[in-house]
């Protein structure tokens, strides 16, 4: 065989094991995923076949492994068998009447059912939330439970760890989880950690990447929650991490960039169904099942009904993601969403444009500026659809970034947490939302969206349109990265 006809065999071989190799990959690649998600892979893999299966192989798994899916179905068996006695029977009279067949699709996803008789706070400043946390944590008498996705030490939250160790010091269990690489991406792991053990605090960090222990899953499969439980009758959850509001990073800080937060503070039997998805990621990280407190430890004192609900890639659906889609499309009259990260999935998008259509006043609050460029310029990508649909869209000013997840439908029901309206908190993340179903409370936090809108510029389709070419590339290929999933 001559040199050339052996490059010509060894390029025939080549393409043929491309072809094989595409096409297995295609199958391999598409089985229970989505189809933009199945083609961006596949295309991914077949144009740069050896980088592409590389990053599949490392991010293309949008679920935790089988055991730790398994511990998740396990802590949803115990926490129907401890299910509050203050739960809304499942054919409970709801108004609107549509929110029962809401709470039953919501208990059936999270095992969680919405609870009522509960006081519910809330707080928009960023000291404000630490402060309230702190006073809730000296009054503890059993024990306090911390998760944030976020948890480091500094000047700002130097009061909140202090408050942390006198509990500790008087003899309450005191546990706090944190995220294992968001340990790593900001300062003071060592010395957080040093602080805590020190104090007799106990620490685990969640979803721990430790390949050499066994401890490995998709690196970027995260536990964003954010929540605090006192003697399982005092919660808060939201958006706020625990950290500094600049996020402590030196380009933040050069920019003047702060983040502008939404927390709630509960008391009630509500606060037990929050501490039950601490415990879930307690035994998740550690093996140890803690009890649940009896429900006679509530501490009933208001007229809120409340649901929460988890969500995440332990689950075996995307939880967060039908409950929004279910809110938008049952909606009647208004819907008023604030996301820092919107890229939303194909079906929350259609379920916008389909409000819209049917005549429902919609708006959605998102910050002028980025922290995360690829994210920014992905979001950006979806205005246009929208904006012609007659969404109106606000632009939270500079230099603050609009950190704050929740949204509001019609009069009566709102949603708060720490999930984005994102394809990342959608399928990703490990995120836990509080569905609320009070007039009352709608109607404070119609108060926040007013503050919100007095802060903000409204973004028009003439001015959008008419943005400079560059920006308009980078936002349409921002946008094809949002498919990798």
């Amino acid at each position: 065989m001559t040199s050339v006809e052996f490059g010509e065999t060894l390029a025939l071989v080549l393409v043929a094991a491309h072809v094989v190799f595409g096409f297995i990959a295609t199958v391999l690649v598409s089985a229970n995923r989505r189809p933009s998600a199945a083609i961006a892979w596949v295309l991914t893999i077949v144009f740069i076949p050896f980088l592409g299966a590389l990053a599949f192989l490392l991010v293309g798994r949008s679920r935790l492994p089988a055991r730790r899916r398994e511990q998740q179905r396990a802590m949803n068996s115990l926490l129907l068998d401890n299910t509050s006695p203050d739960a809304l029977p499942p054919d409970a009279a709801l108004e609107p009447s549509w929110l029962a067949s809401v709470t039953r699709l919501n208990t059936g996803l999270g095992a969680l059912p919405m609870v009522g008789a509960n006081s519910v706070r809330i707080i928009e400043g960023y000291t404000e939330s630490f402060d309230a946390m702190i006073e809730a944590i000296d009054r503890a008498t059993a024990r306090v439970h911390v998760e944030f996705y976020i948890a480091v030490l500094d000047d700002s939250t130097r009061p909140f760890f202090e408050a942390l160790a006198r509990a500790s010091a008087r003899g309450v269990e005191v546990r706090v989880l944190a995220d294992h690489l968001s340990g790593f991406l900001y300062p003071h792991r060592r010395s957080t950690q040093a602080f805590l053990a020190d104090a007799g605090v106990q620490f685990l960090a969640m979803l721990p990447l430790r390949p050499l222990r066994g401890q490995w899953q998709r690196p970027d499969l995260r536990n964003h929650r954010k929540l605090v439980v006192v003697d399982g009758a005092v919660a808060f959850t939201g958006s706020q991490n625990l950290i500094d509001e600049t996020y402590l990073k030196a380009s933040n800080i050069k920019r003047g960039l702060h983040w502008v937060e939404l927390m709630i503070g509960i008391t009630g039997p509500a606060a037990r169904e929050l501490d039950a998805v601490f415990l879930t990621d307690w035994a998740a990280e550690s093996g140890e099942v803690l009890p649940f407190l009896p429900p006679g430890a509530d501490a009933a004192s208001g007229a809120v009904a409340l649901q929460t609900v988890p969500s995440g890639p332990s689950f075996d659906n995307d939880n967060n993601l039908k409950l929004f889609a279910a809110l938008i499309h049952k909606a009647e009259r208004r819907i008023s969403i604030t996301s820092p990260y919107f890229v939303p999935e194909e079906s929350i998008q259609l379920a916008l444009v389909t409000a819209a259509g049917r005549g429902l006043a919609i708006e959605l609050f998102v910050s002028e500026i980025g922290d995360q460029k690829l994210v920014y310029h992905a979001q950006r990508s979806y205005y246009e659809a929208l904006l012609r649909a007659g969404v109106r869209i606000h632009l939270y000013q500079a230099p603050a970034v609009l950190h704050s997840k929740h949204f509001t439908i019609d009069d009566d029901v709102a949603i708060i947490g720490s999930s984005n309206m994102d394809i990342r908190s959608f399928s990703l993340n490990a995120e836990v939302s509080m569905l609320v179903h009070s007039r009352e409370f709608v109607d404070r936090m119609r108060a926040v969206e007013d503050r919100y809108r007095a802060s903000s510029r409204e973004l028009h389709l003439e001015d959008w349109l008419r943005r400079p070419l560059g920006e308009k590339t980078w936002d349409n290929l921002a946008r094809l990265t949002s498919s990798l999933q």
